[in-house]
């Protein structure tokens, strides 16, 4: 449980109400628990798929008002403890808890996926529930703010597989769909070599096949980002540091040339000063019809 972990995004940070924070932190230990329990260390994956359906049943519990199972490792039941409190105080839905877990269990079984509607299902799972909760917490749950934050979270998501796509290859996970490498003549193998050989430069077909990834993330990002000018005040300004941080990574493997395996791009401290900079002004531009490029 004590992984360190980079994000894109910011966690419980100073900009939320204080009021909020405990609750954020609560939800963002249950969510990175989990993730944990499906990727790291060296546990069988029957094993890990144990503890899982037990951090799942350990939800139901709370949802049906029961306690906290005593059978839980005592730093899962700190976990579920506080998520508990958290739940009961803000009167928040478990289905989204429920679907995280599907996400990180899928995980242990599911290395690939064979086009752009799986992918996606995967994202409605593995990403979407956060930003419902965090909708949930602030009262914000309107059909449109719901839509608009499931593209956000989507968007960060795709972002992440397009960041991240050397350190999935070593867990043996790929988040390219298979007809996209398909249809650049590109296959599984062909992706393990390039992560392996970390070149300073990619071949062309590599660095199309991330082009059309990251246009599909810019796409999500920016159709869910009027919300985050919509909604008021510190929720608002986080979810636009969110969006804009995420448009940032992909400004950078844009300028890396699509090379993800020798230069993964991440947030600096000077791009925060920029998101802060960019974060008081407008809205970014709408975004053009999907297509298979990156504008």
């Amino acid at each position: 449980m004590a992984v360190d972990h980079y994000e894109n995004f910011p966690v419980a940070s100073i900009v939320l109400p204080a009021r909020l924070r405990p609750a954020v932190r609560a939800l963002y230990a249950f969510a990175r628990g989990a993730d944990d329990l499906a990727d790291e260390g060296d546990a069988p994956p029957a094993q890990r798929r144990a503890v899982l359906q037990a951090w799942r049943a350990a939800l139901q519990d709370i949802g049906c008002q029961r306690d906290v199972p005593a059978t839980l490792a005592p730093g899962h039941q700190l976990v579920f403890t506080r998520l508990a409190r958290i739940i009961a105080a803000h009167h928040l839905p478990i289905q989204p808890l429920l679907d995280l877990l599907s996400a990180f269990i899928q995980d242990l079984d599911t290395p690939y996926y064979p086009d752009e509607a799986a992918l996606m299902d995967y994202c409605q799972r593995s990403a979407n529930p956060v930003g419902r909760l965090m909708l949930h917490l602030f009262g914000a749950t309107g059909a449109q703010d719901l839509a608009q934050s499931d593209a956000i979270c989507s968007g960060l998501q795709r972002v992440n597989f397009c960041q991240d796509v050397a350190i999935d290859q070593a867990k043996g996970r790929c988040y390219i769909p298979l007809d996209c490498l398909a249809r650049h003549e590109q296959t599984l193998q062909s992706l393990g070599d390039l992560c392996a050989q970390a070149p300073q430069t990619v071949p062309a077909a590599w660095q199309t096949i991330l082009r059309e990834q990251a246009g599909q993330a810019r796409h999500l990002l920016l159709t869910g980002s009027p919300l985050a000018w919509r909604l008021p005040g510190r929720i608002g300004f986080e979810l636009r540091l969110v969006v804009l941080g995420g448009l940032r990574i992909l400004d950078k493997l844009a300028a890396g040339g699509y090379n993800p395996y020798a230069n993964r791009p991440i947030l600096g401290p000077r791009d925060r000063f920029l998101l802060c900079w960019r974060a008081i002004g407008p809205a970014p531009a709408a975004p053009a019809s999907p297509s298979h490029h990156d504008s």
